[in-house]
């Protein structure tokens, strides 16, 4: 296979295709020739496992996938790219592209057809604007998957990976540490890309919780009173919550006094057991 990281080799690609970088896509291609290795490694791609790649460029990561996978199967939203895919990937039998956009895409149903009896994970080099889109459909479907290692904009993986309570988290960080636990796993700079963005990326690891607390109506409540909470980063918990769920100030701030957490709370100073107490604590009112 050629070297997808050279730049001169990904110029003559995109000659040869026809290819011009678009940037309603984000599209973004690595040429730092360290970074794919790690992230098909840190990811769990082995020999047993199937990946789910999410966007492919010109198929660096999914290179690297397939050196180590059972089978990949990438989903691209650029039909321009399916022919150059044919010639990068050419060396590969196990590899499937799948031309759609990854959140009309039936997963549930393409996990059922390509991954029967193995263990999945989820990789890939999230288009930016599409970060938390993707993140949370992948969570809220609860698909077969152990774990999502992706690489994002340094901004969100900051925010995606806050720890709670603290100032950086919100309602994306407690919502993805309801369904994983996750971990920064590298950084990337910004001149690891062509063309390059105007940020730094890093990649994280979402390790897939197999017991969630809630389910049903009471996750539901659960993600209701999350949004309420962080939906005004100034505001206290009390008049977040009192506006958002329609409750009186007194309800919350009894079941605050429940739970341990004065009303002069906000939302970041919670940790994920004291928003699931808090949840408790409000149920009979929601």
């Amino acid at each position: 296979m050629e070297n997808l990281s050279n730049l001169s080799v990904i110029r003559d690609i995109m000659d040869r295709f026809g290819f011009s970088f678009s940037k309603s896509l984000g599209q973004n291609f690595l040429v730092n020739p360290s970074v794919c290795p790690r992230i098909a490694e840190m990811g769990g791609a082995d020999e047993e496992t199937g990946v789910l790649e999410i966007g492919t460029g010109f198929g660096v990561l999914t290179h690297e996938l397939a050196k180590r996978a059972k089978k990949v199967v990438a989903v691209e939203l650029d039909s321009r790219l399916l022919s150059v895919l044919d010639y990068t990937l050419k060396e590969h039998d196990n590899v499937k592209i799948v031309h759609g956009d990854i959140l009309k895409v039936d997963l549930a149903a393409l996990f059922q057809e390509e991954f029967a009896g193995m263990k999945v994970v989820v990789c890939a080099n999230l288009p930016y604007y599409i970060t938390s889109p993707v993140i949370m459909a992948l969570l809220e479907k609860r698909l077969p998957i152990s774990a999502i290692t992706v690489m994002v904009q340094k901004e969100a993986a900051d925010r995606l990976c806050a720890p709670m309570p603290s100032r950086a988290c919100g309602a994306v960080t407690a919502a993805v540490r309801y369904y994983s636990e996750p971990r920064m796993l590298f950084p990337v700079s910004r001149g690891s890309f062509t063309p390059p963005p105007n940020v730094d990326s890093a990649v994280i690891r979402l390790d897939i919780r197999s017991d969630l607390p809630l389910d049903g109506e009471e996750e539901a409540q659960f993600f209701a009173l999350v949004r309420g909470a962080f939906s005004q980063r100034r505001k206290t918990l009390q008049n977040n919550l009192s506006s958002s769920l329609g409750l009186t100030k007194p309800q919350v701030a009894a079941a605050l006094e429940e739970i341990g957490v004065k009303p002069t709370a906000r939302a970041e100073e919670l940790s994920m057991e004291q928003l699931l107490a808090l949840r408790e604590a409000l149920s009979p009112s929601l």
